[in-house]
């Protein structure tokens, strides 16, 4: 599959639409999930032209997982949590729904996953939400 640049994380990426950010880097970018699976979702992208694990360069794969090891400590802080999930899907025939590599952390147990594009969040509480995550990381 070709990289499509309209896709809403590239859009996201270039500022044209808004997020609620958790943690930012020079080669990831950490936001609330706006159709989230549970309390506190956050997803975490690379800042590269990757549809899926297979076009993931190794230094944006690195970069991500250790964006995602500050994310999840910040979950565990401000939630309460201890199981994350941590989810990532490769092609449609998975579950992929927008064909930018990103990387699930879900505070929850994987039995206990609400369905996602279920609806969007309020804005506001992801607002005080990612605020509360990214002062955990700082």
């Amino acid at each position: 599959m070709t990289y499509d640049n309209s896709n809403i994380f590239a859009k996201i990426l270039r500022g044209e639409i808004p997020c609620h950010k958790v943690y930012e880097d020079e080669m990831t970018l950490a936001f609330m999930d706006v159709m989230p699976q549970a309390t506190g979702h956050v997803l975490v992208i690379g800042k590269c032209q990757a549809v899926e694990l297979t076009d993931l360069p190794l230094e944006y794969a690195t970069a991500i997982i250790a964006t995602a090891q500050k994310v999840i400590k910040a979950q565990r802080a401000v939630l309460g949590v201890e199981g994350v999930v941590q989810m990532q899907l490769n092609h449609a025939k998975a579950g992929q729904s927008v064909f930018h590599y990103h990387m699930h952390l879900i505070p929850t147990h994987v039995h206990e996953l609400g369905k996602h594009e279920g609806g969007f969040a309020d804005q506001e509480e992801l607002a005080v939400l990612a605020t509360q995550l990214r002062d955990a990381i700082a």
